[in-house]
C-alpha cells in the first residue's frame, strides 16, 4: 500500500477484515456524488471520484479471489450538505465508466439498488453517513460512508483494525456507565467547560468492524462517540451546558449551550455573527448532536484536513441531526430541509491550532468520576 493507491490484494484483505466477507457475497454498490445544483467542483472532489472508479475497476477485474458476484458502480446529484436525505434515484453501471461519459449509465432505484447489496462504499462530498444508517436498519446491508476520502488517507486503511476497534471499545463502555462527560478548554480567550448528559443514552463503537448486517460506520475509523440527552422526557430536561469553543479561521466562536442546544453566541465577529443566524434560523442546527473521542492519533496517523480522518484523531463535537445516532433530532426538526446537517467540530491542533481540550473526566453515579484526559493526553 502507498500514499496515492491501493492494491487489488490489499483491498480485498480491507473489506474481507471490515466486513468479515465469505467466498462470493452477493453485490458491492460503491457509490459517489457529482457537482451541480450550486454546488461547485473541485480537485480533491474529483480526485474523490476517481478513486470510487479506480477500486470499481480493481474489485470487478480482480479475478484471483472474487469477493463478490457483483459490483455496481453508483453516482447521484450531491444533496447540497452533509447527511442530508439521499435522492431517490442513482445512476449505475456495471461497465467501463469514465469521468467524461457519466451520463451513459442506467437510471435505478436506490433503494432498490442498496437492498441488493451485502456492502455498500460511499466516497462521497458531503456525508452519506445517517441516510446510510437509517437504511441500514430496514435493509440489513453493511456499509462504510467515506465523506471526504482522500488518498493521504489510504495509510490509515492498513491498521489492525481490531486493535482499534479494542481500543475504542474501552471508551464506549465508559460512555454506557457514565451519566455525563465533562470537557475542559483553554484558549487565547480564556477557559471554558462543557457538561454533557449522558443519561439515557448508550455509546457506539466505531472501530472499523462492520461485521454485522445493518451496521454502517466510517472508513477510516477510530471513535466512540454517544448522542448526549436531548430531553425529550418530559419530566427530564437535559443537562447538557457550558460554553463551547469553536475555532473558524482566526477567531474563536463562542457558544453558550443550554439543555443541549447552543442557544446564543457570546462572541463577535464575523463568524460569530453567521452562527449567530444559523442558530437563529435553524434552531435544530444548535442540537449537540454528538460527543465523540477518536484514537487513532495513538496509532500516529496525522491529521490531513479531513473530517473523516481527523476527528478519529482526537475529541470532537457535532451539532444538527443526531436521529442517526439514536438521538430524536431528524431532518424534520428543520425548518429548511435544505439545511439539514450533522457537522463536527474537531479538536486537533491542524482543525483548531487555538483551541485545546486540556481535561476529559468521565462522571458515574455516586459521585464517582474519572480523569480520561490531561494535558491533551489520553491517560486511560
Amino acid at each position: 500500500m502507498t500514499n496515492t493507491q491501493i492494491t487489488a490484494a490489499s483491498l480485498r484483505t480491507l473489506l474481507t477484515t471490515v466486513f468479515a466477507l465469505h467466498h462470493q457475497e452477493k453485490q458491492l454498490t460503491i457509490l459517489f456524488d457529482i457537482p451541480g445544483g450550486g454546488v461547485d467542483d473541485s480537485d480533491p472532489w474529483r480526485d474523490r471520484r476517481a478513486i470510487a472508479r479506480e477500486w470499481y475497476d480493481l474489485l470487478r477485474k480482480d479475478t484471483a479471489d472474487k469477493l463478490f458476484e457483483r459490483v455496481i458502480l453508483g453516482w447521484y446529484d450531491n444533496v447540497g450538505s452533509n447527511n442530508n436525505d439521499l435522492p431517490m434515484s442513482v445512476t449505475v453501471t456495471e461497465g467501463d465508466v469514465s469521468e467524461s461519459n457519466l451520463s451513459r449509465g442506467n437510471q435505478s432505484d436506490l433503494l432498490q439498488i442498496i437492498s441488493d447489496s451485502t456492502v455498500v462504499l460511499a466516497l462521497t462530498q458531503f456525508s452519506a453517513t445517517a441516510p446510510l444508517k437509517i437504511m441500514a436498519r430496514g435493509l440489513s446491508f453493511k456499509g462504510a460512508s467515506m465523506p471526504g476520502f482522500s488518498r493521504e488517507m489510504i495509510p490509515a486503511l492498513s491498521l489492525d483494525y481490531e486493535m482499534v476497534d479494542a481500543r475504542v471499545r474501552e471508551f464506549k463502555g465508559r460512555m454506557d456507565r457514565a451519566e455525563a462527560v465533562s470537557m475542559d478548554f483553554e484558549t487565547p480567550r480564556g477557559n471554558f467547560s462543557m457538561y454533557f448528559d449522558l443519561r439515557f443514552r448508550t455509546g457506539h463503537a466505531s472501530g472499523g468492524l462492520m461485521r454485522e448486517p445493518g451496521m454502517v460506520g466510517n472508513l477510516p475509523s477510530g471513535e466512540a462517540y454517544i448522542v448526549p440527552y436531548e430531553g425529550e422526557k418530559p419530566e427530564e430536561e437535559s443537562k447538557t451546558k457550558g460554553t463551547l469553543p469553536v475555532q473558524f479561521e482566526d477567531e474563536i466562536v463562542l457558544y453558550r449551550v443550554e439543555k443541549n442546544r447552543a442557544t446564543e453566541i457570546l462572541s463577535t465577529g464575523r463568524h460569530s455573527s453567521s452562527e449567530k443566524k444559523l442558530i437563529q434560523d435553524e434552531p435544530a442546527y444548535g442540537n449537540i448532536a454528538e460527543v465523540g473521542i477518536g484514537v487513532l492519533g495513538e496509532w500516529g496517523i496525522e491529521a490531513v484536513g479531513s473530517i473523516l480522518l481527523d476527528e478519529k484523531l482526537g475529541p470532537h463535537i457535532a451539532f444538527g441531526r443526531s436521529d442517526h445516532f439514536g438521538g430524536i433530532t431528524t431532518p424534520g426538526s428543520f425548518k429548511d430541509r435544505k439545511k439539514v446537517v450533522h457537522i463536527d467540530r474537531v479538536y486537533v491542533p491542524s482543525a483548531q491550532p487555538s483551541v485545546k481540550v486540556d481535561q476529559i473526566t468521565f462522571h458515574y453515579q455516586n459521585g464517582k468520576h474519572e480523569l480520561a484526559m490531561k494535558a491533551s493526553k489520553y491517560v486511560i
